[in-house]
């Protein structure tokens, strides 16, 4: 039976740490748990057997209009990798229908690269 199990609660300060850790201070403020941002869908999980997590996080650079979702794997000693979901780009528009349905898309195909990589393909 696999250790992971889904994580429904504030992101993992980890994830964080170690993405600030790794490029810089500030280089992360779509995981600060600080920045009081209204919420955006992400999922999460923990392995309990070995303490490492999984995350699928809205992402965005200097034009917040343009957002993305990134999947980031926490071994379980102190490191970050960025996985690659391939494109889950969408803009952030005046039409809240419509940015909401290319949101919903974005995320779960991040949500389903996740899964694939902890559970396997078969996901």
């Amino acid at each position: 039976m696999s250790g992971w199990r889904r994580y429904d609660a504030q992101l993992v300060p980890a994830f964080y740490e170690r993405f600030e850790e790794r490029w810089g201070k500030g280089a992360a403020p779509f995981l600060d748990p600080a920045s009081g941002a209204e919420p955006l869908p992400c999922a999460q999980w923990i392995n309990v057997d070995t303490g490492a997590a999984v995350a699928a996080v809205p992402i965005w650079g200097d034009d917040q209009t343009q957002r993305s979702f990134g999947v980031f794997y926490l071994p379980p000693q102190g490191d970050i990798w960025v996985l690659r979901p391939g494109s889950t780009a969408y803009f952030e528009t005046n039409d809240a229908a419509d940015e909401i349905s290319l949101r919903n898309d974005a995320f779960k195909k991040a949500v389903a690269f996740a899964k694939g990589f902890i559970y396997g393909d078969d996901a």
